[in-house]
C-alpha cells in the first residue's frame, strides 16, 4: 500500500535546516525560507546569528506587537532582541563574512546545479515605484538581488541551500547545469527541499532523505541529474 506524499511546507523545510546548526556557530540566513530557521534552534544551543545589514546575536522572527522595524532580517521581517546583540556598520558586517568568521550560510536559491553551483539572484525593474524600494518590497513580487550572497556563498565555511524542489511551474530547479547566472561556483553542501535532503559530493548528488511517502524514484523524477542514493536513506526527522 502507497503512503500519501506529503510536501514539507516553509516553516518545516526550515525546522529541518535547524538541525544542522552546532552550538556555537555563527550562521547567515538568506531572504526566504532561511530567515525562518532562526524560530528553530533547539533548546540549550547558543546560535550566533549575523546580518550582512549590521546585526549579530539576533533572535527570532518578532510578533507584530513587538516589532523594531528599524531591526529586521534578510526577508525584511522584524526579529527580536538577544542578550549581547551588537550592531555596525555595512562594511564591517562584510569583513566578517569575507575574513572567513561565518560558519554556516544558509540561502535560498532558484537553481543549483549537479556540482554545487548555485544561482540565486536577478535583476528586478523598480521603475513603476519611482524607486521607491519600500514599496517595491511591500508588493511582494520583488526578484531576488544580490544582496550578499556572492560574499556568503564564496567565504561562509559551508553553503545549504533550502527551497522548493520544482519551480511553480513544476520544472526541476536542482539541474545538471545553471541556466541562470552563477553566484558562485560549487560553493552548496547541503540541498534541503520540500521532499528531499541530498548531499552534494565529488562523486555526485546524493539522497540522504525523503520527505513522509516519497520513494527515491518520486525523488528523481523531479530532479535532473541522476541521484545516488544513500545505503542509509531515511525519512526526513526533525
Amino acid at each position: 500500500m502507497n503512503m500519501p506524499k506529503h510536501r514539507l511546507d516553509e516553516q518545516t523545510i526550515a525546522m529541518r535546516v535547524a538541525r544542522e546548526f552546532q552550538n556555537g556557530m555563527y550562521v547567515n540566513l538568506g531572504g526566504g525560507i532561511p530567515t525562518l530557521a532562526a524560530n528553530f534552534v533547539a533548546e540549550g544551543r547558543e546560535v550566533v546569528f549575523h546580518t550582512e545589514n549590521g546585526g549579530l546575536g539576533y533572535g527570532g522572527i518578532a510578533a507584530t506587537e513587538e516589532a523594531d522595524w528599524d531591526m529586521f532580517n534578510a526577508s525584511f521581517q522584524p526579529v527580536t532582541y538577544a542578550p549581547g546583540m551588537s550592531f555596525f556598520s555595512h562594511d564591517e558586517a562584510f569583513d566578517m563574512i569575507r575574513g572567513g568568521k561565518i560558519d554556516l550560510s544558509v540561502l535560498g536559491a532558484m537553481q543549483v546545479s549537479e556540482k554545487g553551483d548555485l544561482a540565486n539572484w536577478a535583476i528586478g525593474n523598480m521603475a513603476d515605484y519611482n524607486g521607491d524600494v519600500v514599496a517595491w518590497i511591500r508588493t511582494g513580487r520583488f526578484p531576488p538581488g544580490i544582496g550578499g550572497a556572492m560574499d556568503l556563498a564564496a567565504a561562509a565555511k559551508k553553503v545549504i541551500v533550502a527551497m522548493k524542489h520544482v519551480t511553480n511551474k513544476n520544472e526541476p530547479k536542482i539541474v545538471r547545469k545553471c541556466t541562470y547566472e552563477i553566484t558562485a561556483p560549487r560553493c552548496v553542501s547541503l540541498i534541503i527541499t520540500d521532499i528531499a535532503v541530498i548531499e552534494v559530493t565529488p562523486q555526485g548528488l546524493v539522497l540522504k532523505e525523503t520527505a513522509p511517502g516519497f520513494t527515491p524514484e518520486d525523488v528523481q523524477a523531479e530532479t535532473e541529474p541522476i541521484l545516488k542514493i544513500d545505503p542509509a536513506l531515511k525519512e526526513i526527522q526533525l
